[in-house]
């Protein structure tokens, strides 16, 4: 399953690596992508959306489903 997220703050490739090592730290992740220029993460794996949500919101980035 794909999941896709809308994630504001992203500004350089650091970022995304960021949102990506946050996200496929999350359990059910098997897989995560960053895009900062059009502000969004791809996730594919069986996490709840909420807890990948939440995993990019730890770090300091605001995400929505």
């Amino acid at each position: 399953m794909t999941t896709t997220l809308i994630v504001e703050g992203m500004t350089c490739g650091g970022c995304e690596q960021n949102v990506i090592d946050a996200l496929e730290a999350v359990d059910g992740v098997s897989e995560a992508n960053a895009d900062r220029e059009a502000n969004t993460a791809s996730v594919e794996g069986s996490a709840k959306t909420d807890d990948l949500v939440g995993a990019v919101e730890d770090i300091g980035y605001d995400a929505s489903a």
